[in-house]
């Protein structure tokens, strides 16, 4: 029953379970969570961290699965901390926590708020093996995810959907999109061997990079125009698309592992002066 693979003990199998925590992917799904709940006007803090628990859960489940089903079903990864036994333990432990989040969100906020947590886990669960070989689901699985935390922190505070949050949800669809697209380039040669679909696959390197800038192109005009048409998202919100923008300006002539790593903290930069444009709303 040992859960850790390269060591034994419950430190060690502590330390196999925490390393399926993996900060650059955890972190915004969290934030994002978060700001949902911010945009929303109502935000209450014991709500709050429901949505964002359950974030976690989700997240988490997608790392133990993908890795259970990239190391021990597909035998594509070198190295993998978790026995099958441990993976298997942790996914449950995972849908444990989830579960409770859940019902603590329907106690608190209504039914309304747990059925639109639920589809989080179901997306991470099913991301490997079933939604990452088509060009749709290995591409939009975590960004549809990341645009369900905005909606679901939103409505668990006010247990409604408003067009503003409607609206940056699909923002960080199509920025979140474009740089899967992106980022799935660094595995192209595989992905191609073991027939993979990537949109990289299907439409090729250039075609699949020059989609991906299209993507970011009207994520970032989607921003300027909530921020000009939509009450409730200040005009100085406008800004975080001029931010994201100088980073997809640089990152659009680098290789794809340079350019996803710029981009991601451009993703980054774009939430941070999201939330300060709601938080303090500056020209408001």
């Amino acid at each position: 029953m040992a859960l850790a693979r390269h060591e034994t003990g419950p430190l060690a199998a502590a330390s196999a379970l925490a390393s399926q925590v993996h900060p650059v992917f955890m972190l915004p799904p969290l934030a994002t969570s978060l700001f949902g709940g911010l945009l929303s006007g109502g935000f209450w803090p014991p709500v709050a961290a429901l949505h964002a628990g359950a974030m976690f859960f989700a997240v988490y489940t997608a790392h133990v699965k993908d890795g259970y089903v990239d190391f021990h079903v597909r035998g594509e990864d070198d190295d993998h901390p978790l026995t099958p036994t441990g993976c298997r333990a942790a996914l449950v432990a995972a849908a444990v926590g989830f579960a409770l989040c859940v019902a603590g969100l329907a106690l608190f906020a209504g039914p309304g708020a747990a059925l639109l947590t639920v589809p989080t886990w179901v997306i991470g669960y099913t991301h490997a093996p079933q939604l990452d070989m088509n060009p749709v689901g290995a591409t939009m699985g975590y960004p549809a995810g990341i645009a369900l935390a905005l909606l679901g922190g939103y409505y668990a505070q006010v247990t409604t959907l408003t067009p503003r949050a409607v609206g940056l949800a699909a923002v960080f669809l199509l920025l979140l999109t474009g740089i899967k697209i992106i980022d799935d380039e660094q595995d192209y040669d595989y992905d191609r061997s073991i027939r993979k679909r990537t949109v990289a696959v299907v439409l090729g390197r250039q075609r699949a990079r020059r989609f991906a800038l299209g993507l970011f192109g009207a994520g970032l005009l989607g921003v300027v125009g909530l921020a000009v048409a939509l009450p409730g998202i200040p005009p100085s919100a406008a800004a975080a698309a001029l931010v994201f923008g100088a980073v997809a300006a640089v990152a659009q002539r680098r290789d794809p592992e340079t350019a996803t790593m710029l981009l991601i903290r451009g993703s980054y930069l774009l939430l941070a002066v999201l939330v300060t444009a709601v938080w303090f709303r500056p020209l408001a």
